[in-house]
């Protein structure tokens, strides 16, 4: 698969774990890229009152829609989205997760965009759009207060699985927590190489979100895998690390 992704500035051709926190699209001070127009990835989970998603799987559903649409064709070169894609990218690097039911997910579901579904959870994740130009139908759902909860505890992450480690000393809400699994899910991307895009693609993105062990958190964030420091926008503080992206690849 050509490598074709675009990637930020100040990460063009270096490894996300090996950036400063001002080098990130993640950062908190302020950057030449401001200055450029914003955009923001939309994504829209399915909840429904009678039927929620469990929470660990609408984070790794939310992690894979950002996949899906990274490697879809539509996000390169001249197809549809690209053009859209290439200013998200050049900018930071924002998601926006809302939730819909019934009619609303729906009429969601008639825009440009792709499903993905989980054991449980749906996801739908639209291409780039500017930070003030949001569709009607995406514009009046809720993005706040989307609460989920595991029935049970999820399994561990096996030790050749990807996995987004979610820091143990935040609290997050579903919504949150679904966007900075999108994040660590993109900076892992941007670091693999296109044979470890492909294999990642063919085996259809498969990765866990797992909360870290408190004390594995400071050698995770110590090591060299890509780390996503947040902006501070909403609910946390700038410069919180929320996600380190391990894949066995990257180690």
């Amino acid at each position: 698969m050509p490598d074709t992704t675009p990637r930020p500035l100040g990460l063009a051709g270096v490894s996300p774990a090996s950036t400063s926190p001002s080098d990130s699209p993640f950062h908190c001070e302020r950057n030449p890229r401001d200055e450029a127009p914003q955009f923001v990835l939309p994504l829209v989970a399915r909840i429904e009152k009678s039927a929620p998603p469990a929470r660990t799987d609408a984070l790794e559903t939310a992690a894979r829609a950002v996949l899906v649409l990274l490697a879809d064709e539509r996000a390169h070169g001249d197809g549809e989205w690209a053009e859209a894609v290439r200013s998200w990218e050049d900018a930071r690097i924002r998601k926006v997760v809302r939730r819909a039911r019934g009619a609303e997910w729906r009429r969601a579901e008639a825009l440009p965009g792709v499903t993905v579904t989980g054991k449980s959870a749906e996801v739908r994740v639209f291409p780039p759009i500017p930070l003030d130009g949001w569709p009607k139908d995406l514009a009046k759902l809720q993005v706040s207060g989307t609460e989920l909860d595991d029935p049970e505890p999820p399994v561990a992450a096996g030790p050749v699985q990807p996995a987004l480690w979610l820091n143990p000393e935040l609290e997050m809400s579903a919504g949150k927590a679904m966007a900075q699994a999108g994040h660590g899910a993109q900076l892992a991307w941007w670091a693999l190489s296109d044979a470890e895009r492909a294999a990642w693609r063919d085996a259809g993105f498969a990765l866990a979100v797992r909360t870290a062990d408190p004390a594995d958190w400071p050698l995770l964030t110590g090591s060299r895998l890509p780390v996503v420091r947040d902006a501070g926008f909403t609910e946390i503080a700038p410069g919180s690390c929320t996600v380190v992206a391990d894949h066995p690849a990257l180690r």
